[in-house]
């Protein structure tokens, strides 16, 4: 099992199944990630916990070029808001992006 953590708006959205990609960089850690692998996701403000399966791995050069695979919904934006790729500039430096590549996950709940 894997973990990750994350701020509050978007483990709720994972949570409510509205999120359904989680975006990050590429490094070493997510390279060992596989499809059917569990990803538990811990809440940064709450420390609530909730399971996810990964579907698939999309794998891509930067974040502007992943952006333009998926819908803003599955990306964690809500409707009326702007899906903006450089929003992730300030989780990973464009350097890195560039350097390791970044990663869509796909993943669903695991009841």
């Amino acid at each position: 099992m894997h973990e990750l953590h994350l701020h509050d708006g978007p483990f709720n959205l994972i949570k409510n199944g509205t999120k359904t990609i989680e975006m990050r960089l590429y490094d070493e850690k997510r390279r060992m990630l596989k499809v059917g692998d569990i990803i538990e996701f811990t809440n940064r403000s709450t420390s609530e916990k909730i399971k996810t399966r990964v579907k698939a791995l999309y794998e891509y050069s930067t974040f502007e070029e992943l952006y333009e695979h998926f819908d803003k919904i599955s990306l964690g934006y809500g409707k009326d808001e702007e899906a903006n790729p450089h929003d992730m500039d300030i989780y990973y430096p464009l350097e890195e992006q560039k350097k390791l590549g970044v990663v869509a996950i796909e993943i669903e709940l695991v009841k």
